[in-house]
């Protein structure tokens, strides 16, 4: 769910950050500019300073709009200040490079559609769009009112609002390409797609003004510069996205990948310390995988964070069920004693997740997963040794509730796969009757009270966590006793 209000401490956080961050990239921009500067800073100054007031003014101007914007629209990101430096720093990162690239190399070979792509990976379709209509904008002025003394002629009017209108489109049509890109390979096709709208935004306004057109003009001016605009803009995509995905914690699908797959560093140590964990975990991901993508929401997201649910059982993985090859160590220890071990994993998956710099939302997974549900293998078993009635909170998990809808169902995958497991008739209706009175249990307990999910989607997830473990569990032929020998053969 998204946040409907700020306190006073996230707002004041908030309007410092966006204040420090426009100063910031502010002085990035005015350092790109004069960083060759041969006749010094202050000379640079006094013959500009009229641009130099256009182009801080505009740059505060758009922040107080940035910041209207998230306040009406997305107050998370105000909520978070790493978020809001996330943005000035993609902007300045991306200045830079355009003002070299356009000094050096050419203006049309700027990666315009550079912010775009990361934007739409690290942000919503609706924040992208608006995103990079302020990025174009604070371009344009760049190139309008400070970038005519780095190469005399070069930043005309036409040429400044040839690349912000090429900038504004391709990066509107990466937003809307790349948000279906999952492969490296998808990454590069969607790049040189841009470099059509590039191309033709450029042939269209500046081949109309030239005063004389030759086939270098077209090939070197505008093809070869739109190409290389398309191939720095995958390149620098490839190269700082991983950088922001770390340092921001951010849940790309390419990150997501990575951390679901065997070389990752706590899933090498569940596969070595707790093997059926992992089988059990494998399962479940399945499971929440296919659920999240029936209700609509991210799939990726729901296996991944179903791959890390279950971690804190590293610390005594032969505590747990599925990691005993016999002996039950439980039978030597009273049923408090148990129940401390058993809900611990939670918090020390929660902890683990953390320490090792994974996404926060992993962590309250796996701390939301269980909820506040009676353990009641040892609920039942401290009953029959006690002579009165026990108070079952202490002997469930500490929660909280799910928070989510992925972590909700996850804690429907989660159960329902355990309990197929002990099923001796693993039927179509049999697990459909079993998963029903699952979620029902958990509904009865109130432990959907925190999420937005809704009958119909619930509905739904039942019918979906049948169908699929029905296929996992599926009965199979009796094999026939028969010994064969090479002599039959």
């Amino acid at each position: 769910m998204r946040k409907s209000k700020l306190t006073k401490k996230e707002i004041c956080k908030s309007v410092v950050s966006f204040i420090v961050g426009t100063v910031l990239f502010t002085l990035i921009l005015f350092l790109a500019l004069t960083v060759n500067e041969s006749r010094g800073i202050l000379n640079y100054i006094n013959v500009h300073i009229k641009n130099i007031i256009t182009v801080i003014v505009t740059i505060g101007v758009l922040s107080v709009i940035m910041f209207t914007y998230f306040w009406f629209e997305n107050k998370e990101i105000l909520a978070k200040c790493s978020r809001i430096f996330e943005i000035f720093l993609l902007f300045g990162i991306a200045s830079v490079i355009s003002a070299v690239i356009g000094k050096y190399i050419n203006p049309v070979a700027r990666p315009g559609s550079f912010v775009a792509m990361m934007l739409i990976m690290l942000f919503s379709r609706r924040d992208s769009i608006f995103l990079n209509t302020v990025y174009a904008i604070i371009m344009l002025v760049f190139d309008r009112y400070a970038c005519e003394q780095l190469d005399a002629g070069s930043f005309n009017n036409y040429l400044s609002f040839a690349s912000f209108l090429s900038m504004f489109c391709s990066g509107i049509v990466a937003i809307f390409v790349f948000k279906y890109v999952k492969t490296r390979i998808g990454c590069v096709a969607a790049a040189f797609v841009l470099m059509i709208p590039v191309f033709v935004i450029n042939a269209a306004l500046l081949l109309t003004t030239a005063e004389s057109i030759s086939v270098q003009y077209i090939l070197v001016d505008f093809l070869l510069a739109s190409v290389l605009d398309c191939v720095f803009s995958a390149l620098l995509f490839f190269f700082i996205l991983p950088v922001f995905e770390v340092l921001f914690a951010h849940l790309t699908s390419f990150r997501l990948r990575e951390l679901t797959s065997d070389n990752a560093k706590i899933i090498k140590m569940l596969k070595s310390k707790a093997l059926g964990t992992y089988n059990h975990s494998v399962v479940v991901a399945q499971l929440a995988e296919a659920c999240a993508a029936a209700i609509g929401e991210d799939s990726e997201l729901a296996r991944a964070a179903a791959y890390y649910h279950d971690v804190g059982k590293i610390k005594n993985p032969e505590m747990f069920a599925e990691n005993q090859s016999g002996e039950n160590f439980h039978t030597q220890l009273t049923p408090e004693l148990s129940v401390d071990i058993i809900r611990s994993h939670t918090r020390d998956g929660a902890k683990l997740i953390k320490k090792n710099h994974l996404p926060e939302f992993f962590a309250d997974v796996a701390v939301e997963h269980h909820g506040t549900l009676p353990i009641k293998y040892f609920y039942a078993k401290a009953l029959k040794m006690s002579d009165g009635e026990l108070y079952m909170g202490n002997y469930s998990y500490a929660g909280p509730t799910p928070t989510s809808k992925i972590a909700a169902i996850i804690m429907i995958a989660d159960s329902s796969e355990a309990a197929t497991r002990s099923l001796s008739d693993r039927s179509p209706e049999k697990v459909e009757a079993l998963v029903k009175n699952l979620i029902e249990e958990r509904m009865n307990l109130d432990q959907f009270v925190d999420c937005d999910i809704t009958m119909r989607e619930l509905t739904v997830i039942a019918r979906t966590v049948t169908n699929q473990l029905t296929g996992v569990y599926h009965s199979r032929v009796q094999y026939p006793k028969l010994v064969i020998s090479n002599k039959n053969r």
